[in-house]
């Protein structure tokens, strides 16, 4: 393990080379940077194929405006600077990360009466997203279906009976899973390869792959052991 001191929207200045990361680690600082599209553009730049960002922040129902996103108090609190959930996700898109997936979240109350007066009624939450990077085209826009099925094998550590990957994908062990392409290929072509069987390819198409919306991502209502 080596430590490198630098900063989140520039790794190249920190001498960290594209594609040359498994996976990007944070909790709770993403919402603290001024430029957020360079944090995420340089994620995906060093992340090596298959390589994924596993990180916890605070995120927001609506975008926010100036007087909240400049309230010293609320950047301190890390609301001021969160971002609409929405936007985030188009930002995903728009560096690489395709399909974005939620993993847990939890409502973030504002109790203070005070700034309740200055957020209005902007409800705020905090996520865990997965974001995984693969070579372009294999991750779609849109859940299609392949017929491809997904076996956890139980040996990824501390997750012998069960695999959660996000907030509507839970693999207990050695029960065939339906799956979409882009699950299959999360689970089948990154870090977690060696742990999942995939049955299928892409060779055949059957259409929209019913996977549901996240429902994390669009009400935040789960409970779970994202930050704050």
């Amino acid at each position: 393990m080596n430590f490198v001191k630098g900063k989140i929207e520039d790794l190249a200045e920190a001498g960290i080379e594209d594609k040359s990361i498994d996976m990007v680690i944070s909790n709770c600082v993403v919402n603290l940077s001024p430029n957020k599209p360079a944090v995420l553009s340089e994620a995906f730049r060093v992340l090596s194929h298959g390589g994924e960002m596993y990180f916890s922040d605070v995120y927001c129902d609506r975008r926010l405006p100036l007087e909240v996103r400049k309230h010293e108090v609320l950047v301190g609190e890390c609301l001021g600077g969160a971002m609409y959930i929405e936007d985030f996700k188009r930002l995903c898109r728009e560096v690489g990360f395709t399909d974005p997936r939620a993993l847990t979240g939890h409502v973030i109350e504002v109790t203070d009466p005070a700034l309740k007066d200055v957020v209005g009624e902007a409800k705020f939450y905090s996520i865990t997203y997965r974001l995984f990077k693969f070579p372009p085209g294999v991750i779609e826009t849109l859940c299609e279906d392949y017929g491809q099925v997904a076996i956890y094998k139980g040996t990824i550590p501390e997750n012998k009976n069960a695999y959660q990957l996000d907030d509507h994908h839970r693999f207990e062990t050695n029960k065939p899973m339906l799956v979409c392409g882009n699950t299959a290929s999360m689970v089948g072509e990154s870090w977690m390869a060696k742990h999942f069987t995939i049955l299928g390819d892409r060779s055949v198409h059957y259409g929209l792959f019913d996977c549901g919306p996240s429902p994390i991502g669009n009400e935040a209502q789960s409970a779970g052991g994202a930050c704050c």
